[in-house]
């Protein structure tokens, strides 16, 4: 299908009152204005999702969006990777497409590590051809047996005279099968649990490395499963320190999770201008559907859910960015990342289900918006760190309080 089509012009663009809020300053907003303007202009046909992900990233890539992925040294807009930037940007693009937010994520995340820890050669090999949408990057932590717990790993990386040699399957891999390079993480130390992973980078044309194997999911997402049979790759592939993989993929994932609240936050707006619109025309025993207190109720409770959600979000990407300039700790964000996606996504869904029950059964019909969202959001609230890790992190923080 075609990103969600825009029969309503004054509903199209994203909301921008929310850039009010102390946590922006005004090179955010004005971020936003442009984003909000060349995001309402987009149409891609999203029919094939592997397609069309190719697609939105060499747009992002020629209009410079994904310049907000990597550092200014290396070809990005900031001197470094700005939270508030990757709400922003994650949010209004979720709201007018979510696979447009996913490839813009995808970019960021699946570079991240080289960002955070990579050598200079890789960070000039790579972070360039990211910023641009050369190279479509992907982070590939998940296994068949190793999904939130990230150290019952089973790749295995064997040191070799000339590098390494991975072995083993890696899954649920967001662009998996049309990935450029994949930083991929291994066990060094088969018995060292967490402190035994260690992080390369793989080519997607490395010899031994078989992505072929696509896996088919209810909302467009184009994922597979990495085989790696006998995956050589050379020393300087080794991102970070040997055994430090644990701790890169946890920073990494830290950086972004507030932004993937963000994603959840921007579906939520659109399922929530979509029902307001609806209640304003939808004709019911000789009145509008909004004219029903029940409506009005509704409405009520799904803006409520989106503003906490919003300020949880907002906060989140405000410490990181304050504790990264400041060189603080960040434990404090660390929880307040946690809350913000636990809210943003078990909000998101609340709120797009209680819209797609105002639509009745249009609101099940393929091809609605509220029905792609209802299909989209799902996947929120189990990747980058499902509901129940975050509760657990949440709830070891007041522990340690």
């Amino acid at each position: 299908m075609v990103a969600f089509e825009h029969p309503h012009p004054h509903r199209a663009l994203a909301p921008t009152a929310h850039l009010e809020l102390p946590f922006f300053d005004d090179a955010h907003r004005a971020l936003a204005n442009g984003l909000v303007v060349w995001a309402h202009e987009q149409h891609v046909d999203e029919t094939d999702d592997r397609a069309a992900c190719k697609d939105w990233v060499q747009r992002l890539g020629a209009a410079g969006w994904l310049r907000y992925c990597v550092p200014e040294a290396h070809g990005g807009a900031l001197p470094a990777l700005d939270s508030r930037a990757l709400v922003i940007l994650r949010e209004t693009l979720a709201y007018h497409s979510p696979l447009a937010d996913f490839a813009f994520a995808m970019q960021g995340l699946g570079s991240g590590a080289i960002t955070l820890a990579g050598t200079p050669a890789q960070q000039a090999r790579y972070l360039p051809a990211v910023a641009t949408g050369q190279k479509i990057a992907a982070f590939a932590l998940s296994e068949p047996e190793a999904g939130s717990d990230v150290a019952a790993m089973s790749l295995r990386a064997t040191p070799t005279a000339s590098g390494w040699q991975l072995d083993g399957q890696k899954t649920w891999i967001s662009n998996g099968g049309m990935a450029d390079f994949y930083v991929t993480f291994a066990k060094t130390e088969p018995d060292a649990g967490a402190r035994g992973i260690s992080a390369f980078i793989v080519d997607a044309d490395t010899a031994g490395l078989d992505s072929s194997a696509h896996i088919q999911v209810m909302a467009p997402h184009p994922l597979a499963t990495l085989t790696f049979s006998g995956c050589t790759v050379a020393r300087e592939a080794l991102v970070g320190n040997v055994n430090g993989g644990f701790k890169l993929a946890m920073q990494t994932l830290d950086i972004f999770r507030a932004s993937v609240a963000a994603a959840a936050l921007g579906m939520a707006r659109r399922a929530f201008a979509e029902a307001v619109v609806h209640a304003k025309q939808r004709k019911m025993f000789g009145q509008t559907l909004g004219d029903f207190q029940l409506t009005q109720a509704r409405l009520g409770e799904m803006g409520a859910l989106i503003d906490a959600a919003a300020l949880l979000t907002y906060r989140a990407a405000w410490l990181r960015d304050r504790s990264s300039s400041s060189g603080a700790g960040t434990p404090a964000y660390t929880a307040a990342a946690a809350a913000a996606k636990l809210t943003a996504t078990e909000n998101a869904q609340k709120v797009i289900d209680m819209a797609l029950q105002m639509f009745g059964g249009r609101g099940v019909q393929v091809g609605n918006t509220v029905e792609h969202l209802y299909r989209d959001i799902r996947s929120l609230r189990i990747y980058e760190g499902a509901s129940e890790v975050q509760l657990l992190i949440l709830g070891k923080h007041a522990l340690k309080a």
